[in-house]
């Protein structure tokens, strides 16, 4: 079968091309010999000068080998360069050899070969696009509204054409909020309504997709935009962001499908960039826990602050091996020394090695045992490595002159029932006891449940789903505070840089989110009904609260001291009672969950 090689493709639009300026030459002598008498050796010379001249000039500005289903701007630019410079240089050539010039037979030949040869490629472009359509469409195409008539979905609506990997969507048409986009057209699609039309717009037209084309939309409108429609059965997803088109690392065809954390995120705090470039910069950092969900994000945002020397400290040597080869692997960290460290916050000599070693001079303690029903069945371990080990850490920090050091806790801590938030409230009260005027500042710092964390009820609830159910929960009526990763991370930095010395900072979490809502959405936004992905109620877990507060009322006060970050009221405990406390435990696990519990929960009243 005969093939359309690349090398031919280029033959064949030189010689259009130069038949169609043949053309316009002819067309314009023709046209021009009533009204100016032009000589045929003219005409022949004329024709002949231009060809040659149009095809080096078709070379230079590469209009021979923009081969591609797209006659954009770049290209059109390219024609009217090419066809200029071959008028202008025609003209030259003929007054200074042949002392002949018909300004206005060459005039014409210009404006009619622009628009001839620019008309041939559109017409080109048209057919092909047509044809690719008609062969490589899928019988059932997906009939989709794109959100955002501006150049997100300019861009999107191109690639839906051009792509292989969405050609099986059909674009009925764009939804806009600007009024004045209504009833316009954006690349021949028609804006026909905005997103409170959505609903309706679906129904008429039986929509199968609604997609977001506006990278840059705020999470709130999206939860709103969901919300809208999430009764009706329509797939919903996003175009991704201009950061990952323009990276080159995401092609605009692959869209994202909308998360469980657009929906529950909340906007990103902006950082006081200069406080945290002057607390960090060309600093040595020591993060424990560093290959955890937390532990691994507070390295990731570190580094863009440019420390000396990040220490990525953690027990488990393949969560440690992943984040120090992503970390190492990034050429725009290169100023910054990674060290990986194997080592168990319990084994007090090693921990105290390590500080003098170093001599960091900020520490994030973020390494803990956070599984609430696994540390019920496992006291001892939860007190070897929240209690023992934080004060292993901190107090070699303080040895070792640490300037500032901040644990991570969790809103557990607060009037614990269980021992996982038993032993982080001790070792709150540990690092605040530890704090003195003119040596480390020590700091802890407190929020709830962060979205997709190892372990957490959304990873959880993606593998059930995925198993095809039931999504299983404990109480229907239990509700968590959830934050993203990035955004806790960020602000337990933030608190450090200002902390003073002996705060426990509460984070905002906004408002508490219903488990079961949560579970609905996923298997919405999964694509499933809850008749498909059965919710069952199992029973509350040993050691589960229904409820979870950050703060007791009479801990709170209205001291904020940055935008999402404020000082807990929380009573300090004598360190000497909780050294005294924790080296008189039982040795009995039943009787050391009891006493650990009753401790923390005393510590509160």
């Amino acid at each position: 079968m005969f093939e359309l090689t690349r090398r031919r493709k280029v033959i064949i639009l030189v010689l259009v091309d130069s038949f169609l300026l043949g053309i316009c030459i002819l067309s314009s002598y023709y046209f021009m010999t009533p009204f100016v008498g032009i000589d045929q050796d003219y005409l022949a010379v004329n024709l002949g000068v231009s060809l040659i001249f149009y095809i080096g000039y078709g070379m230079l500005f590469k209009t021979f080998t923009r081969i591609n289903r797209y006659t954009n701007l770049n290209e059109m630019a390219a024609i009217f360069s090419a066809i200029t410079c071959t008028v202008i240089s025609s003209f030259i050539i003929q007054y200074l050899f042949m002392q002949k010039i018909s300004l206005r037979l060459q005039l014409l030949t210009y404006i009619l070969s622009m628009f001839l040869i620019i008309s041939s490629r559109l017409f080109w472009r048209i057919y092909i696009e047509h044809k690719t359509q008609r062969q490589e469409s899928p019988l059932n195409k997906h009939r989709t509204l794109i959100i955002g008539a501006g150049e997100g979905g300019r861009i999107l609506y191109n690639s839906i054409l051009s792509s292989k990997a969405i050609n099986d969507l059909e674009v009925i048409g764009f939804v806009d909020d600007d009024p004045n986009k209504y009833k316009t057209y954006l690349s021949g699609i028609k804006v026909i309504g905005n997103t409170k039309d959505l609903p309706r717009l679906i129904d008429e037209l039986s929509i199968d997709m609604v997609t977001i084309a506006i990278p840059s939309l705020p999470r709130k409108r999206i939860r709103e935009i969901f919300h809208l429609i999430e009764s009706k059965e329509v797939k919903m997803n996003t175009m991704p962001s201009i950061e990952e088109i323009a990276s080159g690392k995401i092609n605009v065809s692959r869209l994202k499908e909308i998360d469980v954390v657009d929906l529950l995120g909340r906007e990103e705090v902006k950082l006081d960039l200069d406080k945290l470039k002057s607390h960090i910069s060309e600093k040595v950092i020591l993060v424990t826990g560093a290959g955890g969900s937390i532990g691994s994000e507070i390295c990731r945002q570190v580094l863009a602050f440019s420390p000396k020397k990040l220490l990525l400290l953690g027990h488990g040597e393949n969560s440690i091996y992943l984040i120090h080869r992503e970390l190492s692997g990034d050429p725009s960290y290169n100023k910054t020394e990674i060290i990986p460290i194997i080592a168990d916050i319990q084994d007090r000599e090693k921990i105290f090695h390590i500080m003098k070693e170093h001599q960091p001079d900020i520490v994030y303690h973020a390494a803990a045992h956070k599984h609430v029903p696994l540390m019920e069945y496992n006291p001892r371990e939860a007190v070897k490595n929240n209690i023992k080990g934080t004060k292993n850490v901190a107090e070699a920090a303080k040895e070792a002159n640490v300037k500032n050091f901040v644990m991570v806790s969790t809103d557990k801590a607060n009037n614990p029932p269980n021992v996982m938030g038993a032993t982080k409230r001790i070792a709150e009260m540990i690092v605040t006891g530890l704090n003195e005027e003119n040596s480390t500042k020590f700091s802890a710092v407190r929020f709830g449940n962060v979205l997709g964390s190892r372990g957490s009820v959304i990873p959880v609830f993606r593998e059930q789903i995925a198993k095809g159910g039931p999504i299983t929960i404990t109480d229907f009526r239990m509700t968590r505070y959830f934050m993203t990763i990035p955004e806790a991370s960020r602000l337990v930095i933030q608190s450090g840089a200002l902390a003073k010395g002996g705060e426990i900072f509460v984070l905002d979490m906004s408002e508490p989110v219903k488990i079961l809502d949560l579970a609905r959405n996923m298997i919405r936004l999964s694509g499933y009904t809850e008749e498909e992905i059965e919710i069952v109620e199992t029973g509350i877990r040993p050691g589960e609260k229904l409820y979870e507060e950050l703060l007791l009322d009479k801990e709170r006060n209205d001291e904020q001291v940055y935008e999402k970050i404020f000082v807990g009221n929380i009573k300090g405990y004598p360190i000497q009672e909780v050294m005294e406390f924790v080296t008189g435990l039982s040795d009995d696990d039943k009787q050391l969950a009891k006493e650990v519990v009753a401790f923390a929960r005393a510590s509160s009243k």
